[in-house]
């Protein structure tokens, strides 16, 4: 009996690593595709009963309507992106050529730090032949950063596309899945298998919506800054908003980057106007919309967040960003969940210890 059960524990290992070694390339799509279907369930079963219950039909169209929302934006990120990244590397190249070697004259009119950084630089370009060579050199691997920055956006646009192929299947067989987990988290954990299921799935869609709707909210108050300042670009400099919104301290490399380029153009007034706008409109979004949001099932500090962003880029690439802090927010809920059955426990014991 002994070796038969050995050898149907040894097959079924087997099977699961063979599985996971097969699945392992897609495993992140996979995750964030789950993530997403989740999170946009209710707005599927919307669909499911207003298109006669027929769940094919409703998954297709709530796969185009994701890549409506999802897809076709980043398409348009991409090349913007890439286009204007080009465009900085060869201004820069002219700007360099044609340089005298003398630094900017707004250089010196920076308040306190402005006078020694111009005498400085001034100080390094006495010899102004080495000093363009130099500068000249350095070009190159900015250009070569510019199409690196390019071929990563690219590489998400390749993770959402087979996300939303994987979420159509999803999206039609959700039901049908989720009673599977149902059932395999009641065998293996009984009721507290069942209670960590439902704590997840309402863990996933609470910080999704939080995060990813802090990140709408803080995209949109920028875009009307930026537009009622003239700055140009905007719908590109509001795609990085919402993207580096993961980040604490992502939007105010944007919108001080814009009041930078108003005050380089001579607007003082609207370069004020938009460290303000982004100070207390922009930045301050993050401060009550969040933790609304995330409040009623996990609050998510910000430090995981950060971690979650950036250790989730690093580790899934572009959807890592969604992916990494929903991660940190699960694991929170399930050790806090389950140290609050340890201790529940704990303490019937020592009540009926003392009866």
């Amino acid at each position: 009996m002994a070796p038969r059960r050995t050898a149907q524990v040894a097959i079924t290992a087997l099977l699961i690593l063979g599985c996971a070694f097969v699945l392992s390339p897609f495993f992140a799509a996979i995750l964030f595709a789950g993530t997403v279907c989740i999170t946009t369930w209710p707005l599927y079963a919307w669909l499911y009963r207003k298109l006669g219950r027929r769940d094919g039909l409703a998954a297709i169209s709530m796969t185009l309507l994701l890549t409506a929302v999802l897809l076709l934006p980043m398409i348009g990120l991409a090349a913007s992106l890439t286009d204007a990244a080009m465009e900085a590397v060869d201004w820069t190249r002219n700007a360099i050529e044609q340089s005298d070697g003398r630094p900017p004259a707004w250089i010196k009119q920076l308040p306190v730090v402005g006078p020694d950084i111009d005498a400085y630089v001034r100080k390094l370009t006495h010899s102004q032949a080495e000093m363009r060579k130099l500068a000249l050199q350095g070009v190159e691997p900015a250009r070569k950063f510019a199409l690196g920055l390019g071929g990563v956006l690219g590489q998400g646009l390749l993770q959402i596309t087979l996300v939303l192929f994987i979420g159509f299947f999803f999206y039609r067989d959700g039901a049908r899945i989720y009673d599977q987990l149902e059932t395999g988290a009641e065998r293996l954990g009984g009721e507290l298998g069942h209670r960590l299921l439902e704590l997840a799935a309402n863990t996933v869609k609470a910080v999704m919506i939080g995060i990813v709707g802090t990140a709408l909210a803080q995209a949109l108050v920028a875009l009307i800054g930026f537009v009622v300042a003239g700055v140009p670009g905007a719908l590109l400099l509001t795609a990085g908003t919402f993207f580096l919104s993961m980040v604490p301290i992502g939007p105010p490399l944007i919108w001080g980057a814009a009041a930078f380029w108003l005050y380089q153009q001579g607007e003082s007034g609207w370069a004020v106007f938009m460290v303000l706008w982004g100070a207390l409109a922009v930045s301050s979004v993050d401060n009550f919309l969040k933790p609304f949001l995330i409040s009623r099932t996990a609050s998510l500090p910000i430090l995981l967040i950060a971690l979650g962003a950036f250790g989730g880029v690093l580790a899934f690439g572009f959807i890592g960003l969604f992916l990494g802090p929903t991660f940190l927010a699960l694991g929170q809920a399930l050790f806090r969940e389950w140290t609050s059955h340890s201790a529940e426990k704990q303490n019937k014991n020592v009540v009926e210890i003392h009866r």
